[in-house]
This record gives structure tokens, C-alpha cells and sequence, in this order.
């Protein structure tokens, strides 16, 4: 099944944790995404926090799958900052293999957090947040 932006802010923590266990990790993606924060998923607040968070926090980010690293977008101008490293690995939530965007020794600003992604569709990632090894949030990226 193909799913879009709307589906995924409509779905229950649940319905994502299950779609994220059901999807296998796919390639490392590369190139430039945009992303969507799912806050509150489920909820009719989901989507107004998501743009909120599009226009002045993070708008996505950009891959660079030969050199295994990313930089995220930030702020109302998209300036790319925030490095990770990129890899696979197992997910914190099932041990099953995931792609990592590990922030740990590549960032001062977010060495504690972790996020996951798995494919979901052509050029369509689902991706899990964690700060040291709490689930904060998800997120998913369209390339």
C-alpha cells in the first residue's frame, strides 16, 4: 500500500509502531527530503503542529549515502547543519535492521538523540526519534 503525509499524521502511535515493524530498512537514501514531524499523531493537533514545525524548525534532510552522513534542515531557512552519521543497525524498537542516523559523535547540539527509518514507499521513509533511549517522536521523509 502507498501512503502519503495525511495517512501517517492520522494514524494512532499504534498504527505507526506497527506500520515501522512491518517495513523492512531499504536502502540508504540519498539526496535531499522533506520531512514531516508527526507529533500528537491521531490527533486533530497532528497536522497544524507539523506545519508549525515545517516553517520554523526542521524542513528535512539531506543524505549523502556515499560518505554515510546526513545534515539536517533547520530553521525558517533551511540552512543545513546537524550533522549524522548514516548506517544500518538494529531498530531500539523490534532488533530488526533499520537504517540509523546516529547523532552520537557527530554533534554537540544532539549527540544524545538517535532516530531510525524504515522505506514505506517509493522514496518514502518512516523514521522513530529518541533521546538516549526514550521514544520522543516520529517522522517520515519524502524524496
Amino acid at each position: 500500500m502507498a501512503y502519503d503525509v495525511a495517512q501517517l499524521l492520522a494514524m494512532s502511535q499504534q498504527q505507526l509502531d506497527d506500520l515501522f515493524r512491518e517495513s523492512l530498512a531499504g536502502e540508504i537514501p540519498n539526496g535531499e527530503a522533506k520531512g514531516t514531524a508527526i507529533i500528537a499523531p491521531g490527533t486533530k493537533y497532528s497536522e497544524s503542529i507539523a506545519t508549525i514545525i515545517n516553517h520554523f524548525g526542521w524542513q528535512g534532510k539531506v543524505f549523502d549515502a556515499k560518505k554515510g552522513v546526513l545534515k539536517n534542515k533547520i530553521l525558517a531557512f533551511g540552512v543545513e547543519a546537524i550533522v549524522a552519521k548514516v548506517y544500518k543497525g538494529q531498530s531500539w524498537l523490534d532488533g530488526k535492521e533499520c537504517i540509523v542516523l546516529d547523532y552520537s559523535e557527530t554533534s554537540l547540539l544532539a549527540h544524545w538523540i538517535r532516530d531510525e527509518i524504515r522505506l514505506i514507499g517509493p522514496g518514502f521513509y518512516l523514521g522513530k526519534v529518541y533521546w538516549a533511549k526514550d521514544r520522543l517522536i516520529d517522522f517520515c521523509l519524502q524524496f
